[in-house]
């Protein structure tokens, strides 16, 4: 097993760990090893992934386990519509592979980069009539747990553990390997298209209804949105061309609204008048395509993220609030405002456990001030039940989830069995889920 000593950062650059060691298994039985000892020396122990939370969910001073060397997929049963991979592998190589074998996830987020481990333990979603987050496509989960046991959960075999593993905040065990439920791979068929806010938030019901997958995003300081629309299609496969791919996916995604970002965060003055400019710059295009290449994009611009899942009754009045405030306080917001939907699910710390879901995402370039913009948002999505994004940056703590997710107390009761000593806590879970 690979051993060093070295610091650890995500993505977004705002945490920073410095590990007395640092593990890269690359086996269950190495990374079952790792932990037992872990836990003998007195060590508390986290496994990280890609980077892509922006909380401090897998920070530790004890022991990191990195993801690098447990990838690969381990079994594809074509017949079962299952497809089992080591933790570490990241959603681009398991859909490349899944892609290579005519399969496919039902449905995903919006990038590729992630472990598949830390992508479902922090509850990573795509939008969705009927399907939405990772979580809720496992039917298996190998856990790593606390004496370095290894427990194989499903629904037949430790169902109360896999209930709650499947979205389990690293807070239960290390997880090594995960089953998915795949389908035969299919087309996608995206619409993109500039919509005024009024018409897409008065209608916002009917298109989340009448589309499979429905998502739009606002651009702060104007009346403009983007929208996509997402079906299944009969065919034939039509991609974007690769200039028209490149102009839109590259150079207006990335280039020039980096360039635009960084313009906005040294003039914050520049802020309105250019969100008026990018809010036209994207036109509308149609393309049909395999799942990933049409639910996932390119992201090179780095940011901060504070998202919110609300009852899906609740998410206009909140956005309109959310809008009236930027106004009110004179912020100066340059990052487009998300939303997404997604039907309610049995996870119990799943976002949209238990009620039929909208998403509400706010972002700031990174290096940009964001507090305020951030604490103002979190107030108004908090005064209506909201449940923020495991991953993404948040002020609750155990005391309003408790009130928020009615199945908290199941959880924490399976954590309790699973890690009395808490060997995998660290500061972020003692504020979510209590000491």
């Amino acid at each position: 097993m690979k051993e060093t000593g070295s610091t650890w950062s995500n993505w977004a650059g705002n945490v920073t760990v410095r590990p007395v060691r640092t593990v890269a298994p690359a086996t269950t039985e190495e990374l079952a090893e790792a932990v037992a000892r872990a836990a003998a020396d007195g060590l508390k122990a986290k496994a990280v992934g890609s980077g892509h939370s922006f909380t401090a969910a897998a920070a530790t001073d004890g022991l990191l386990i990195r993801p690098d060397r447990l990838t690969g997929v381990r079994a594809i049963d074509r017949a079962a519509g299952a497809v089992t991979v080591a933790a570490g592998t990241t959603l681009r190589e398991l859909n490349r592979t899944l892609s290579a074998h005519g399969l496919s996830l039902t449905n995903m987020g919006d990038i590729m980069e992630q472990t598949v481990s830390g992508a479902v333990s922090t509850g990573t979603h795509g939008t969705g009539r009927a399907s939405a987050a990772l979580a809720a496509q496992v039917t298996g989960v190998e856990l790593v747990t606390a004496d370095g046991s290894v427990l194989t959960c499903s629904e037949r075999e430790h169902p109360e553990v896999f209930t709650a593993a499947r979205l389990g905040l690293g807070a239960l065990g290390v997880i090594s390997a995960i089953t998915f439920a795949v389908e035969p791979e299919f087309l996608l068929t995206a619409r993109e298209e500039p919509m005024p806010y009024t018409h897409v938030t008065s209608e916002f019901d009917q298109l989340a209804a009448e589309n499979e997958h429905f998502e739009f995003y606002w651009f702060p300081h104007t009346d403009g949105c983007t929208t996509k629309r997402n079906n299944r299609s009969a065919g034939p496969a039509a991609p974007p061309g690769r200039v028209r791919a490149w102009l839109d996916d590259e150079l207006l995604s990335n280039g020039v609204f980096h360039a635009v970002c960084a313009l906005g965060r040294a003039v914050p003055a520049t802020v309105p008048p250019v969100a008026r400019l990018t809010s036209r710059a994207l036109s509308a295009r149609t393309y049909t395509d395999i799942p990933y290449k049409v639910f996932t994009s390119p992201r090179r611009v780095r940011f901060l993220e504070m998202e919110y899942a609300l009852p899906r009754e609740a998410a206009m009045a909140a956005l309109h609030e959310l809008r009236a405030m930027i106004e009110r306080k004179r912020l100066r917001v340059g990052f487009p405002v998300e939303v997404r939907t997604a039907p309610a699910d049995d996870i119990p710390l799943s976002t949209a456990s238990g009620r039929d879901t909208a998403y509400i995402a706010v972002h700031m370039y990174r290096g940009t001030p964001h507090r305020a913009y951030f604490t103002a948002a979190e107030q108004i999505m908090t005064a209506h039940g909201g449940r923020p994004h495991w991953g993404k940056l948040h002020s609750r703590d155990a005391a309003y989830l408790a009130g928020v997710y009615p199945r908290f107390a199941e959880f924490t009761a399976v954590r309790d069995r699973l890690d009395p000593h808490r060997v995998f806590g660290n500061d972020y879970l003692r504020r979510v889920l209590g000491a």
